[in-house]
């Protein structure tokens, strides 16, 4: 097993930069082929996009001030958030342990940090740093299969037209919710300028008046179907089955085999529709919270 002799350089960098965003890019592909599971999400990249949140790259030593750059991680922090990859290559390497050190060096009791996949090494380190486990969040999938029904037919987000709405309405849906009740229009603007994004896959519920009750957001990438975000106002009266049912279907006709989605595990109402849909688990995310600094936290890895 590799071990370092001298600590990582951490560098705050910018993904403007085009040599750091290839890099980065480069690292999020190879660490989501080995792990299943992309290690960041997606709105800790739309803030790293924005620079509200600092991306810093975990960087080898280096035996010159003029030698290349050599990435083996990356960290994304914002206030009270850390999201962390060590590249497969350089695990066991000691440099995530010594990286989380430097980052926390005077991090407040109280910081969030979520481990993307439940690896066993960021429960390793957890423990060591002294976080505790406070949310699970599910990945479930099911198989898609063709099917004849049509079932309920939705409109579809316009763009230019219905952010505000929407942005409204999901802030409503979502208070409690830490990340997903905190988007702005601003973060839906980044969205739709993602290559994923399609209005058609963006499925909206109105009421008589027109006004805007429920959506199904689908993020559809080759064969693989996510329902991004699912939402309604009014629950019990089967709307949100509908809006399940009819972005399945969307997944179909968009040539999707397999559909997931994430769902908070002690969302006992949410949990018990998905698997009355089909699906199954998959992948469980855990986030962690940071207790009061440990003296563990500068020892050697």
């Amino acid at each position: 097993m590799r071990r370092t002799v001298r600590p990582p350089a951490l560098r705050t960098r910018s993904l403007s930069t085009p040599g750091a965003r290839a890099a980065f890019d480069r690292l999020v592909r190879v660490a989501a082929a080995v792990d299943g599971q992309a290690p960041f999400n997606d709105q800790a990249l739309v803030d790293a996009e924005k620079g509200t949140r600092k991306l810093v790259f975990i960087v080898e030593p280096q035996e010159s001030p003029s030698a290349a750059e050599h990435l083996v991680g990356a960290a994304i922090l914002g206030e009270d958030e850390l999201e962390l990859v060590v590249d497969p290559e350089w695990r066991g390497s000691g440099y995530g342990g010594a990286a989380v050190a430097e980052l926390l060096s005077d991090a407040p009791a109280g910081l969030k940090a979520w481990s993307h996949g439940d690896h066993p090494a960021a429960r390793a380190l957890a423990r060591r740093f002294g976080f505790t486990p406070v949310r699970t969040l599910l990945q479930l999938r099911m198989p898609l299969q063709q099917s004849a029904t049509t079932g309920t037919a939705f409109e579809s987000f316009r763009p230019g037209v219905d952010e505000d709405e929407w942005v409204a309405l999901n802030a409503r849906i979502f208070a409690h919710h830490p990340e997903q009740g905190s988007i702005t229009v601003d973060d839906l603007h980044a969205r739709e300028a993602e290559e994923w994004f399609d209005p058609g896959d963006f499925l909206i519920a109105r009421d008589e008046a027109g006004t805007m009750i429920g959506y199904n957001w689908l993020k559809i990438e080759n064969d693989l179907g996510e329902v991004y975000v699912v939402g309604v106002d009014a629950p019990g009266r089967g709307l949100g089955r509908s809006l399940m049912l009819a972005g399945l279907e969307r997944m179909r006709q968009r040539g999707c085999t397999t559909a997931a989605l994430y769902v908070e595990a002690d969302n006992t109402p949410a949990v018990a529709l998905y698997r009355s849909l089909g699906f199954s688990d998959h992948t469980v995310d855990v986030q962690y919270v940071l207790g009061e600094p440990p003296a563990a936290r500068h020892a050697e890895s």
